[in-house]
C-alpha cells in the first residue's frame, strides 16, 4: 500500500518560521490534518485559509495528535513551549537545530515523560521544502520504531536519512556536512577576494571556481578510504611534503594581492605542524588526527 491508499496521518506542527511554513505547506497539499501554533499567532493566519487547524496553546496542539513536530528556534525553546504540555504517549520529532549532545538530552527527557523521540536534522532551506528535485532531505536519529512508523509522513516535506538510533547522530550529521559547507564558502571568499581589485569579471570566474570544486570533491571519498584503513598514504596523489611547500606561494599571492590569508593561514598551519610529525609521504588525512588531539589536550579534566 502506498501513502495515497491509506488514511493520511494527521500531526501537529509546534513553530511556523520560514521552515515550518513550508513544512506545514506540503503536508498540507498532500492532505495530511494538520494543526499547527506558533508563539505569533498571525503567522497562523494564511496557513487556517490553507487547511490548517491553529491551536490556541502548545499544550493544545500537543493533545490534538499523537504525532508533533518540532521546529522552534534554538533548544531552550522546546522548553520553554511544551512547559505546560502533556507528552505520555505522544511521538516527538524534533527538527530544531541543536548540538549531538542536547539531542541525547532532549531525547532522555521525552522519555522521561512517557514519549518516544526521534532528532532530526535539516539538509535544506525552507524553498527546497516539497521539492523533491531539489535534493533536501531530512537526518533523522533515535527510535528506529518510531522512524519506521512515520517515515512516509516525515518524508513528504523533504527526503528522509536515518542515521542511527543514537539521538544525538542526526544533529552531528547536521553539522559535519554544514561545517564542510562553510570551509567550502571560506576557500570560495578568498579566491574571490583575490581578484577583487583585478580587471577580471567575478561571473567569469564562477563558472571555473564551480567546475574545479566539483572535480576535488572525489577527495572525499579517499579520505574515508585512508580514515578506515589508517593508511594515510593510500593513494596519495599530492603528498602533504609537496602541499606544505606550496603553500608560501598562497600566502605571499595573498599579501601581493592586499588580501588578509585568515581564512587560509590557520589549515595551512596545521599541515605544516603535521608534517613536522615526520609524515611527509601522507595525504593530508593526518590534519583530521591533529584536530582531534588538540580538542583533547585543550580539555585535560574530560571525563573525570
Amino acid at each position: 500500500m502506498t501513502q495515497n491508499t491509506v488514511e493520511k496521518t494527521s500531526l501537529t506542527l509546534l513553530g511556523l518560521g520560514a521552515m515550518g511554513t513550508a513544512l506545514a505547506r506540503t503536508w498540507l497539499s498532500a492532505d495530511h490534518p494538520l494543526t499547527v501554533w506558533n508563539r505569533t499567532p498571525a503567522r497562523a493566519s494564511a496557513l487556517a485559509a490553507e487547511g490548517a487547524r491553529v491551536a490556541e496553546s502548545a499544550a493544545e496542539a500537543v493533545a490534538a495528535n499523537s504525532l508533533i513536530v518540532i521546529c522552534l528556534l534554538d533548544d531552550a525553546s522546546v522548553d520553554e513551549v511544551l512547559v505546560g504540555a502533556d507528552l505520555t504517549g505522544r511521538d516527538l520529532v524534533n527538527l530544531t537545530t541543536s548540538t549531538p549532545a542536547q539531542a541525547r538530552a532532549r531525547a532522555e527527557w521525552a522519555r522521561e515523560r512517557g514519549a518516544r523521540y526521534l532528532d532530526g536534522g535539516i539538509m535544506a532551506v525552507p524553498p527546497m521544502i516539497g521539492v523533491p528535485e531539489a535534493g533536501g532531505y531530512v537526518f533523522y536519529s533515535g527510535s528506529r520504531e518510531l522512524f519506521e512508523l512515520h517515515h512516509r509522513t516525515l518524508g513528504i516535506p523533504a527526503g528522509t536519512t536515518y542515521v542511527g538510533e543514537d539521538a544525538g547522530f542526526a544533529a552531528l550529521h547536521d553539522v559535519a556536512l554544514l561545517s564542510a559547507m562553510y570551509g567550502m564558502f571560506a576557500g570560495v571568499a578568498h579566491a574571490f577576494a583575490l581578484i577583487r581589485k583585478e580587471d577580471i569579471d567575478p561571473a567569469a570566474l564562477a563558472p571555473l571556481l564551480a567546475d574545479w570544486l566539483v572535480a576535488m570533491t572525489p577527495a572525499v571519498h579517499r579520505t574515508a578510504d585512508q580514515l578506515r584503513s589508517g593508511d594515510y598514504t593510500k593513494g596519495v596523489v599530492s603528498n602533504l611534503a609537496m602541499q606544505v611547500a606550496g603553500t608560501p606561494t598562497f600566502l605571499s599571492t595573498a599579501e601581493q594581492q592586499g588580501v588578509s590569508p585568515e581564512l587560509l593561514k590557520p589549515y595551512f598551519e596545521l599541515m605544516s605542524r603535521r608534517l613536522a610529525e615526520g609524515s611527509g609521504e601522507e595525504d593530508l588525512t593526518g590534519v583530521i588526527d591533529l584536530l582531534v588531539r588538540r580538542r583533547a589536550v585543550s580539555c585535560p579534566d574530560q571525563g573525570r
